[in-house]
């Protein structure tokens, strides 16, 4: 019998709240922690982070078995639920911790990146340019964890019925087939 095998995806579009509390719900999709990547200094907090000093994003990794959910599949789902056009914000959230991002973990990933951004970009899904960072992943910081499954623990929070539930609801609208059961 053939070994089970997982993935890990790592993307950064604003809040991390917001994209844990999608991919939980996506099929195919075993564990999603929120943190923080691509910044300069070693452990680093909440507070320092949202300080838009360390240069980290907030983000998710995304730990995914590929034989039930592609990694096109989940980057696809990444486009509809933020805005990948507005750089250093997602909505009232403003700085760089908020940026768009994707932090690939193999070539692979590096060219499904380019490849969904193309197709976004001739779908004309959005009307301005699209400015996601695709960039190599480097040392992942789990954040604290008082942030993991942040929506599910408090969802009528004012920042979760107000941003993370309609992200949720627009996932679930669009990406009907991605759910899990």
């Amino acid at each position: 019998m053939a070994q089970a095998t997982t993935e890990i995806a790592t993307l950064a579009g604003g809040c991390f709240w917001c994209l844990e509390a999608v991919y939980d719900q996506v099929k195919g999709v075993q564990a999603v922690e929120s943190g923080y990547i691509g910044g300069l200094v070693n452990a680093p907090t909440y507070e320092q982070v949202c300080g838009g000093r360390t240069g980290h994003a907030e983000a998710v990794r995304i730990t995914f078995d590929p034989q039930v959910v592609t990694y096109r599949d989940l980057l696809n789902v990444f486009f509809i639920i933020h805005d990948p056009t507005t750089l250093n914000r997602q909505g009232h959230d403003a700085g760089t911790q908020y940026r768009s991002g994707i932090f690939f973990h193999s070539p692979e990933q590096q060219q499904i990146a380019h490849e969904v951004i193309a197709a976004v970009t001739r779908e004309g899904l959005y009307p301005n340019p699209i400015v996601t960072e695709v960039v190599p992943a480097s040392q992942w910081f789990e954040a604290e964890a008082y942030h993991q499954e942040y929506f599910a623990r408090n969802p009528f929070a004012g920042y979760c019925t107000q941003v993370v539930g309609p992200k949720v609801a627009k996932f679930r609208q669009h990406c009907a087939s991605l759910l899990k059961p």
